[in-house]
């Protein structure tokens, strides 16, 4: 039976990735004053820069707004101007203050399973930012343990259920994101409940898992993870 259960942060507890949206958006504008964007392709390339300085700078605000200043000097041929560099520092900064939002129903819904079974926040990023974060949310009493790390795989995941002394097949995941949340637990041998959020950053989408139907429940709002938790459990005893 499923013992301990994990819960994604971002997207999946609190909204986060409007936000990048929005710092994008406003990216972009700076940019539309020097280059002609039609002809840039702007999202592919600041995409591609990203994710070429993951393992430099991890994930998160910081690592984004350090990207957005590469590709900035780099697509303008370094003309772009001392004042449109420090408007881009402030589009991160932006993020890294925004409030912290909860889905709807999503502490009633951790509540519900923290009730039967041993529940885990797992979140990756800036660990300053998921920090404050998770203490904005008033969420942390109800986790057994919080763990923030730089990549969601199965080595991060082999460690925390080690941690727990628990097998993957008792372990289940709840998350917005296919790549982080669900495929590398089920690879594992573990369970997934796969909550996705109406936008999502396009890395997240970089992946070729395929839904492991008897192996996932899919659920389009917090107030279906218990029901969903209940028929993996059902899977698991069968």
């Amino acid at each position: 039976m499923i013992e301990l259960v994990g819960f994604d942060g971002d997207d999946t507890l609190w909204h986060s990735e409007g936000y990048y949206q929005s710092a994008n958006a406003a990216f972009e504008s700076i940019l539309g004053e020097y280059v002609d964007l039609a002809n840039l392709r702007l999202h592919d390339r600041l995409l591609a820069t990203e994710r070429h300085n993951l393992k430099l700078f991890g994930y998160g605000a910081k690592g984004m707004t350090l990207s957005m200043i590469e590709s900035a000097i780099e697509m303008t041929a370094s003309r772009i101007s001392a004042a449109d560099l420090h408007r881009i520092i402030e589009i991160g900064k932006q993020v890294l203050a925004h409030p912290v939002d909860l889905l709807p129903g999503i502490r009633a819904a951790v509540e519900t399973v923290a009730a039967q079974h041993r529940v885990v926040l797992i979140t990756k990023g800036d660990l300053f930012h998921q920090e404050q974060k998770v203490a904005s949310s008033g969420l942390a009493d109800l986790f057994h343990r919080i763990e923030i790390v730089s990549e969601k795989d199965d080595r991060a995941y082999r460690r925390v259920l080690g941690e727990f002394e628990v097998t993957p097949d008792r372990f289940a995941m709840v998350g917005n994101s296919l790549r982080s949340d669900i495929a590398p637990v089920v690879q594992l041998g573990g369970w997934g409940i796969y909550m996705p959020y109406h936008v999502t950053w396009a890395h997240e989408t970089d992946t070729d898992f395929v839904d492991h139907a008897s192996r996932v429940v899919q659920v389009e709002a917090p107030g279906g993870i218990a029901q969903a938790l209940q028929e993996l459990q059902s899977r698991a005893a069968a």
